[in-house]
């Protein structure tokens, strides 16, 4: 396929026609341009659909006493965007195979506009809580973008390059949550924590850009053809919802403690708003950055392998941070915590390496049964690109049991120590999840289908 013959006339935009980037000498001659091309734009949308989302952490760090709201209210109103994220992702997973990647990627940015506006709208003392947290589930739309990006991604690159492409699509888009603390820390800095509506108006026209890129440079695939049986066989598949575990460990510990870190050091360390401003952007930064190496090392060494380990890393950080709360140590608590960011930015980027990785050994499962290579490559990536939409919606539900587990511990010992607690034990599940399932060799007995294979994921 040459770049003429790949887009071919199809209404609603740019389309490729055909599309295999396992073919390694299409892959050389043309796929690869296309590919990152896609890849570029699809982080930039994602970036500012990720700043959107979590534009609440820093519209709470301007709430000061005129507004009304105690700790506990305000780790509810961060908790409200990922609850909405976590469920508009199923549909916008949808949405990349009915409207194609480069038409859902312009119209999911522009929705963007909806939330920033009314935030601009509300943002001041005297507008009740409930409008509050109204405005604040609208920002929920930025967390289905990166459904919608990941899938789109998925399909663009061959299975040797996936880990690292996921990764860096979603390392781009992670970064979006410290790039807007940065830009609320300038505003308190410059203009003082009265001013929220200054964050609001950079982030507009960052809309309207973002919209724009990908209507002039990206592309739609037509072979990723709406498919809902391959939704409805992910979720009868016992591995969407294992990953699913899996993710909300990761994903949602990032997510979580990225809409959380400014307000747990306001309430338990007593950090001014500018204060912890200084200090809230750092984990979800190096998380961020991070995240393809979490990619790259499981391309290298195994999904599975790399994941363990780092569940491990973040249950010894865990341990740190919750002796840290008890003492009321700031100068413990701040390495523990960011190196949570850190080993949960590793650990998404290897848990996404997994998924197609392990639709990838059924494949060869159903080859060894007589399926031919072809069918069974299309299945695999069918079902690897609705299972990442699955389990993306479901992790992200961990940030908000993560945000309603500091609010409860809040309010009931003044403190977060019985909720990094909490925490501690969902990785320790994590970490001997991961053995069981995805490391540990079967001894004696009949090996099932799929065990060697699915132990190298």
């Amino acid at each position: 396929m040459t770049t003429a013959t790949a887009r071919q006339g199809r209404s609603g935009g740019r389309w490729i026609q055909q599309w295999d980037p396992e073919d390694v000498e299409f892959w050389e001659r043309t796929g690869k341009r296309v590919a990152h091309r896609n890849l570029l734009f699809s982080v930039l949308s994602e970036h500012i659909g990720f700043s959107i989302w979590s534009l609440w952490s820093v519209m709470v760090l301007f709430m000061g006493k005129a507004y009304h709201v105690d700790a506990a209210g305000k780790f509810f109103l961060v908790a409200m965007p990922t609850l909405i994220g976590a469920f508009v992702r199923i549909p916008y997973t949808v949405a990349v195979a009915r409207f194609g990647g480069r038409n859902w990627t312009v119209l999911s940015a522009l929705l963007l506009l909806l939330p920033t506006l009314a935030a601009a709208y509300v943002m001041h003392p005297g507008t009740s809580y409930t409008t509050f947290m109204l405005v604040a589930a609208l920002t929920g739309l930025g967390g289905g973008n990166f459904a919608s990006s990941m899938t789109n991604i998925n399909a663009f690159f061959p299975m040797r390059r996936k880990g690292w492409a996921l990764g860096l699509n979603a390392g781009g888009g992670n970064i979006g949550v410290p790039v807007i603390q940065l830009v609320a820390l300038a505003v308190i800095t410059w203009a003082g924590a009265g001013h929220p509506r200054l964050v609001l108006g950079i982030y507009l026209p960052l809309v309207i850009v973002a919209a724009a890129c990908a209507a002039l440079f990206m592309d739609n695939l037509a072979p990723m053809k709406n498919d809902t049986g391959a939704l409805a066989g992910v979720l009868r598949e016992k591995h969407t919802w294992l990953m699913a575990v899996l993710y909300i460990g990761s994903f949602g510990s990032f997510i979580g403690f990225s809409f959380a870190f400014g307000l747990v050091l306001q309430s338990q360390f007593g950090r001014t708003p500018l204060q912890a401003a200084q200090l809230t952007f750092i984990g979800p930064l190096l998380g961020s950055l991070i995240r393809p190496l979490g990619g790259l090392l499981a391309d290298r060494w195994g999904g599975a392998r790399i994941t363990f380990w780092n569940f491990v890393a973040m249950a010894a950080a865990t341990g740190l941070v919750t002796y840290a709360s008890a003492e009321r140590s700031l100068a413990l608590f701040l390495p523990g915590f960011i190196g949570l960011f850190v080993f949960a930015g590793i650990g998404n980027g290897s848990t996404y390496k997994m998924i197609p990785g392990i639709f990838e050994a059924k494949a060869q499962d159903r080859i060894a049964g007589g399926e031919g290579a072809d069918q069974a490559a299309a299945w695999s990536r069918r079902m690897s690109g609705a299972a990442i939409g699955v389990i993306g919606a479901v992790g992200a539900l961990g940030g908000l049991f993560i945000n309603l587990a500091f609010r409860q511990s809040f309010l009931t010992a003044k403190t977060g120590t019985p909720a990094f607690a909490s925490f501690l034990g969902a990785y320790a599940v994590c970490f001997a999840l991961t053995w069981a399932v995805y490391l540990r060799r079967p001894t004696g007995g009949t090996v099932t289908a799929g065990a060697p294979a699915l132990a190298k994921v």
